[in-house]
């Protein structure tokens, strides 16, 4: 038979049975004297066999092989493989399915993240926030935003383990009566800073101000969960040069009030921490 007659056999094009020869999967018959190539049974055989590894999801070098083992004690590993492959990327599509899970029930409550897509526990995280938070009147506030910003940041780059401990540590200062109302209120008071002039004694006034709010509203499980020397590195005003570059582009970002307030804040957590 011809090669048309083969491709519609196996159910393949004619260029793939062309490009199969070409990478010597197919053998390639010699051509008769009319000038045409006779395929025979045995190239039924072979194609169709290679039309059924491909289909499984085999590479056509994994496909090749398969064909040089005859006993198919290459296939049956190369099988494995792929089932252990196929196993990943189920898991893979599930992590993925549920991220648009979270981020399709937060858009129907009108809670969608504008700093998604962010890990399902953020995401909730996130939408717990916004429900708490959803009779505020006025314009969101400026810091409350970057601290979700930051908080994608960690989420993407933290191990699942460190992100984990994060979130379980944050979640207590949702619990505590008052706690959002408290949260704002260190919001806005960090507002304020952002263009005052820190040497002014005012501003120092404001600094101190914010300093205490944002110390009262953290709950003391960002000591006890977390790695307390985050925390003290923040305290001890790395970003102005220190050798942290997070934490350097971290306070670049603030005002430098602002950044005061919050190193002050820290401060005053790792000494209640103390006591």
């Amino acid at each position: 038979m011809r090669i048309g007659e083969l491709a519609g056999i196996v159910g393949v094009t004619t260029r793939t049975i062309r490009h199969y020869h070409h990478l010597g999967l197919l053998p390639e018959p010699e051509r008769r004297a009319n000038g045409y190539r006779a395929y025979g049974l045995r190239h039924a055989v072979v194609l169709a066999r290679i039309r059924r590894l491909t289909e499984l999801g085999l590479g056509l070098a994994e496909v090749r092989d398969v064909l040089a083992d005859d006993a198919g004690r290459e296939l049956v590993e190369v099988l494995g493989e792929l089932d252990a492959d196929l196993a990943r990327q189920e898991d893979a599509i599930r992590e993925r399915r549920e991220r648009l899970r979270v981020l399709l029930d937060g858009a129907k409550r009108g809670v969608l993240s504008a700093e998604g897509p962010v890990s399902p526990e953020l995401g909730e995280f996130f939408a717990e926030v916004a429900r708490s938070t959803a009779e505020r009147e006025g314009p969101e506030s400026v810091m409350a935003a970057r601290d979700r910003e930051l908080l994608a940041v960690i989420d993407t780059t933290a191990p699942p383990e460190d992100r984990d401990r994060l979130l379980a540590a944050m979640r207590p200062a949702l619990a505590t009566p008052g706690a959002v109302e408290r949260a704002n209120e260190v919001y806005r008071l960090l507002d304020e800073l952002a263009d005052t002039d820190l040497a002014d004694p005012r501003t120092q006034a404001a600094v101190d101000e914010a300093a205490r709010a944002l110390a009262d509203a953290l709950p003391d499980s960002l000591l006890d969960d977390l790695d307390a020397k985050g925390v003290q590195a923040v305290a001890d005003g790395l970003g102005r040069g220190g050798d942290d570059r997070f934490l350097e582009a971290f306070f670049a970002d603030f005002a430098p009030a602002q950044a005061e307030a919050v190193r002050r804040g820290m401060r005053l957590l790792m000494e209640r921490g103390a006591r």
